[in-house]
């Protein structure tokens, strides 16, 4: 605890200086406060900016922000330090991982509020965003580990995050993206979230967030043990 204590400080710390980690934990709570209150359409559905963007959120910030902080310490041989300095891989890998889950979750508090979710619908809500959350950073953390360098990852990263993140958007718009964007956990999560008091949460989101928590949780094995963390 005292290893994973002090690397959850040196991650706050470094967070204030890596403007550009710190903007993915802003930018979309702030987006969704602008437009759920600049934009009015006539038969939007309720709440509609606010439900988009926390889903984008899920699939852009903690996905980047692990693949980031991990790549550029290993280019950094700051991570070599650590592991040489009796940190476990586990104990940083914990430490970073709920550090980036708990500012994830701040800005998710954002989107619950706009959404004025309460009792059960809220339950719901914090449950599969943070069940997201996790997932993103599964496959973060095994872009990260997997990459040499910082460029390495972004290159990795950027694609992956792009096509995950919008497909739930683009799916509102075309049925066979709708399709296809079906077999990955943000859509089925965009699902839950967008039938928070209207409808049941179906077996076949549950199926393939489970199936997408087993594949996330073979790529980071994977890369873990090829790579490791040196």
């Amino acid at each position: 605890m005292k290893n994973i204590k002090a690397i959850f400080i040196k991650q706050i710390l470094d967070t204030v200086k890596n403007k550009t980690v710190f903007i993915q934990f802003l930018m979309f709570p702030i987006m969704a406060v602008i437009m759920e209150n600049a934009i009015k359409i006539q038969d939007m559905p309720e709440h509609f900016f606010a439900k988009l963007f926390a889903v984008m959120f899920i699939g852009m910030a903690p996905l980047s922000c692990m693949s980031a902080v991990i790549s550029e310490e290993k280019e950094k041989n700051t991570l070599r330090a650590l592991m040489m300095s009796s940190v476990k891989p586990h104990q940083y890998l914990i430490a970073v991982g709920a550090y980036i889950f708990i500012m994830c979750m701040v800005g998710m508090s954002v989107f619950a509020l706009l959404c004025e979710y309460k009792g059960k619908g809220l339950a719901i809500f914090i449950f599969f965003t943070a069940f997201g959350i996790i997932l993103s950073e599964l496959a973060g953390a095994a872009i990260g580990i997997f990459s040499k360098n910082q460029m390495a990852a972004t290159s990795l990263t950027l694609p992956i995050m792009m096509i995950f993140s919008f497909s739930p958007m683009l799916s509102m718009f075309n049925e066979s993206i709708k399709k296809i964007a079906g077999i990955t956990y943000l859509q089925q999560i965009s699902d839950i979230i967008n039938g928070i008091g209207t409808s049941k949460i179906s077996a076949k989101s549950v199926i393939v967030i489970a199936a997408n928590s087993a594949v996330g949780l073979a790529l980071f094995s994977a890369a873990y043990k090829k790579k490791g963390l040196e």
